[in-house]
């Protein structure tokens, strides 16, 4: 039987900022390198007292999955700096089946809980980034137009490394581009982005109780929508 691999030892003791061109997390003094050995360089100091600030909690090991930022910069400097156009496209696909537009048809307290949460931001979509995208009822998929899916993909692609791999991330996480957007751009909060992204799970937790696995599952998605947060604001989106 395998064993489990422990982490690597913490092999430093200082960390610190240095400014130039961006900004690098030095540990004892070394500059850190992305897993694919490329310099970590980022593009604000909010961002890097961030990521300083996880490799400061490090015990006596380092434990990455502890390191949601870190992992987050690696991704924008070794993946989507090489891999936008298709990035770009994974953010698009996303909207085509986007959580927002998906209305449960019962029960009544549900569906208007949903209309009076997720019916202002769809509005807001359209308003604010031309996104005209259909609602609908139930779980069968739902065509959205062509035009809002390309928009959607245009309006990814103008961000920058950092800002893209943060709005894929939380695209994923919360399965919608809409939630993301609203997120990236200041119009919601981390905690207003996970409630809206829950509607349906605290819906039936209200009803039925609170299941040990989705709360552990829960409680994993809310820090995660924090850190993402954080992200956008030290970005100076």
């Amino acid at each position: 039987m395998t064993q489990p691999t422990e982490p690597p030892r913490r092999f430093y003791k200082a960390v610190r900022i240095e400014a130039g061109d961006g900004y690098a997390i030095l540990l004892d003094g070394r500059r850190t390198r992305t897993p694919a050995g490329a310099p970590l360089r980022l593009p604000t100091e909010p961002l890097a007292k961030m990521l300083a600030a996880e490799w400061e909690r490090q015990g006596e090991h380092i434990r990455t999955a502890d390191m949601p930022a870190a992992r987050l910069a690696f991704t924008a400097l070794d993946r989507v700096s090489e891999t936008r156009e298709a990035v770009c496209k994974e953010v698009a696909r996303y909207a085509g089946s986007d959580l927002l537009c998906y209305f449960a048809d019962h029960p009544r307290a549900l569906v208007a809980r949903q209309q009076q949460a997720w019916g202002p931001l769809l509005d807001w979509a359209r308003d604010e980034l031309a996104l005209h995208l259909v609602r609908t009822v139930g779980v069968s998929p739902v065509e959205q137009p062509a035009e809002s899916l390309l928009r959607v993909a245009r309006w990814a692609g103008a961000l920058d490394d950092f800002a893209l791999a943060g709005l894929a991330h939380a695209t994923a996480l919360l399965g919608s581009a809409v939630l993301a957007f609203a997120l990236q751009r200041g119009r919601l909060d981390g905690e207003g982005a996970f409630s809206l992204s829950q509607i349906d799970e605290t819906f039936q937790a209200e009803q039925w109780g609170v299941d040990a696995e989705a709360a552990a599952r829960a409680r994993a998605l809310h820090a995660e929508t924090l850190m993402l947060d954080a992200w956008f604001r030290s970005l100076g989106a």
